[in-house]
């Protein structure tokens, strides 16, 4: 079989909040294209139908109309075509957000080894592959270590690794630079590149953050409810 040239693509997705006169177009036509092992920037206004966008990528909420592809089958073609849409959260999309929201109780290792876990992996199989995905972001020296003695670069690489455990093809990042200094957000970047290059991972970050939107060699800007294309300077720090 061909390998797909998309991790994620999206045709015509439409978004209709209620019917008749009140009806709200939050989505009215987005197309994009996200290839495996690609980061990609997806920014617009507050407003702009972003968040509405997210959910739809993430399977959260249902769009009005359009079509979804992950890999090389539909997911959402005038109607959800994946019957277990849980399923399909957790084992084909990862999601990085603003906020860690790590386990409080977890330690670093099971707060990553906790999905695959849940979706059936063995215990000590899960954990060496959260132990393995730890050394990869620099924190493995923090595998036995509680939330709450973290810093908040070690939080986000953490929540970065949970994001990857179960090999998703499609990850979708939610500010996840927000609350870091320049230094670290340029760092979560670098992560995110190398990793999508490796695991082949299609990556979407949607973000208002200055420090990094010159890091990325495409952008999708959202502008009432439309997406359009264009060239970033892809200055990624070595």
């Amino acid at each position: 079989m061909a390998e797909s040239t998309h991790g994620i693509r999206i045709e015509g997705l439409r978004k209709r909040y209620g019917s008749g006169d009140t009806a709200v177009d939050a989505l009215k036509g987005v197309d994009m294209a996200v290839a495996p092992g690609e980061v990609v920037g997806l920014v617009g206004p507050s407003g702009s139908g972003k968040s509405t966008l997210l959910k739809c990528l993430g399977a959260v909420i249902e769009p009005s109309a359009g079509r979804m592809t992950l890999g090389d089958a539909p997911i959402y073609d005038e109607g959800w075509r994946i019957p277990d849409l849980r399923a399909l959260r957790r084992d084909k999309i990862g999601f990085i957000f603003q906020a860690p929201y790590l386990i409080p109780f977890l330690d670093v290792t099971d707060n990553v080894a906790l999905l695959p876990m849940l979706a059936g992996c063995p215990n000590a199989l899960a954990r060496a592959r959260a132990r393995d995905l730890l050394a990869a972001l620099d924190v493995a020296h923090r595998a036995a270590a509680m939330p709450s003695a973290l810093s908040g670069g070690e939080q986000q690489r953490v929540a970065i690794a949970r994001a990857l455990i179960n090999r998703p093809p499609v990850i979708l990042a939610d500010e996840p630079t927000a609350p870091l200094d320049s230094e670290r957000a340029l760092s979560v970047i670098r992560i995110l590149n190398r990793l999508a290059s490796q695991y082949q991972t299609a990556i979407i970050v949607v973000t208002h953050d200055e420090k990094i939107i010159p890091t990325f060699r495409r952008i999708y800007r959202i502008r009432d409810g439309r997406t359009e294309e264009e060239a970033g300077e892809g200055r990624v720090p070595d």
